[in-house]
């Protein structure tokens, strides 16, 4: 592929690497936790959990599939995002034991029914007690990081799947109404595991280039931004995200063109989860925290300028969306760094209270689930301030690889 001269980087790509190092997701020392195993009755539709609380330490559930095809439990933490712990492949008729290692906090327990699409029975999950001693070395740490990242990633892919299927569909059949209320949310899933799917050659391209992207690079344009300016129109006189006439080039696409666009856009979702459901997929340690790092780059490179959804000015969604991966990033990696010393520690508390800064800072524009602010509806003085929190953040966050590896930053 040539290089790419475009207006704005993609961060760093995650590699697809190494096997899968396997983690029970136990924690790293021992603790009796609660005396007995939690019952979990899993179903199509529902997921329900035998007690909405636990003791800190080794929590014990014992699994049962009542439903009609294969089922997984999931334990969320607190932004319902990272996961903490999973239980895959629990085939209908079956009980199996899980233990998770829980400090003590708030988590959401859920299913995910035939392992696609959203999180089923949705449920807020206590942990009292003590905090737990850690005292695993970094090996053990490093493998829970990477297996509760991987896990991320394949939940967002087994969620992004379906929701693509369904935009696509009111795509193709011009209800264009439905197809633009589904755009910003479909997304989401999207961009916040964005570095990984750069890792796989072409598929980013194919997925999520713009027009000024693929023209750059010489490839054909397809993915979310085609249809997105199907989706809202240019009118007589826009310009392009690169100062060129819109229509120059261009006309909506017919029905038979909606189909090819829409069926390539889900063709290429369904190779990158086949990709990352694989059992050879894995990423490094290093891929973790400079995804983290490079999805805040993201941000800062296109988002904040309103240059990526150029038409439907849906730019939030897609800020708040890489901020949740970077936060599911980092969360992976906190032990780590705090592990590392004193220094460590103060870092981990720096970042986490610019993460939050950010975070209310977005809530006052909206929520992905609920919409933002139209991107245009945001003035200068807004983006500056959203600006200059990314920068708050991005200070701490880019010394974040330095210290999760144990190198002193330069």
């Amino acid at each position: 592929m040539p290089s790419r001269p475009r207006l704005r980087p993609r961060p760093g790509a995650a590699a697809a690497a190494a096997a899968l190092v396997t983690l029970a997701l136990a924690g790293c020392v021992p603790n009796a936790g609660s005396a007995r195993a939690l019952s979990v009755k899993m179903t199509d539709t529902g997921c329900a959990v035998s007690a909405a609380t636990a003791t800190s330490g080794s929590v014990a559930f014992s699994l049962t599939n009542a439903g009609t095809d294969v089922n997984e439990f999931e334990i969320l933490a607190d932004d319902k995002l990272r996961i903490v712990g999973e239980k895959e492949n629990v085939t209908p008729g079956q009980t199996v034991s899980f233990v998770a290692q829980l400090e003590p906090g708030t988590y959401y327990t859920a299913c995910k029914f035939q392992q696609v699409g959203a999180p089923v029975g949705l449920a807020e999950f206590t942990v009292t007690g003590d905090k737990v001693a850690v005292t695993g070395d970094t090996k053990k740490l490093t493998a829970k990081a990477v297996t509760g990242y991987v896990a991320y990633v394949r939940s967002q892919t087994a969620e992004l799947l379906p929701a693509v299927t369904t935009f696509v569909a009111a795509y193709e059949k011009g209800d264009d109404s439905a197809a633009r209320a589904l755009y910003a949310s479909t997304r989401a899933h999207y961009e916040r595991i964005e570095p990984t799917a750069e890792a796989f050659g072409d598929l980013d391209p194919k997925i999520d280039y713009r027009e000024v992207d693929a023209t750059a690079d010489g490839l054909s344009w397809t993915g979310f931004h085609r249809i997105e300016k199907d989706l809202w129109p240019p009118t007589a006189g826009a310009l392009n995200a690169d100062g060129a006439d819109a229509a120059t080039g261009w006309s909506p696409s017919t029905p038979a063109q909606r189909t090819v666009f829409g069926q390539g856009l889900i063709r290429d979702v369904q190779k990158l989860s086949t990709l990352v459901s694989a059992k050879s997929f894995s990423v490094t340690l290093a891929d973790i925290s400079n995804g983290a790092i490079g999805l805040l780059d993201e941000v800062a490179s296109s988002k904040i300028t309103g240059e990526e959804d150029w038409w439907s000015h849906t730019d939030l969604s897609d800020f708040a969306a890489n901020v949740q991966g970077a936060q599911v990033a980092f969360g992976n990696v906190t032990a780590l760094a705090t592990a590392s010393g004193s220094a460590g520690t103060k870092l981990v508390a720096t970042i986490t209270k610019e993460f939050a800064a950010l975070d209310g800072l977005l809530a006052r524009y909206g929520s992905i689930d609920a919409g933002f602010t139209p991107y245009d509806q945001v003035t200068d003085a807004q983006r500056k301030e959203l600006s200059d929190q990314v920068n708050a953040l991005a200070e701490p966050l880019s010394r974040l690889t330095h210290t999760v590896l144990g190198v002193a930053a330069g």
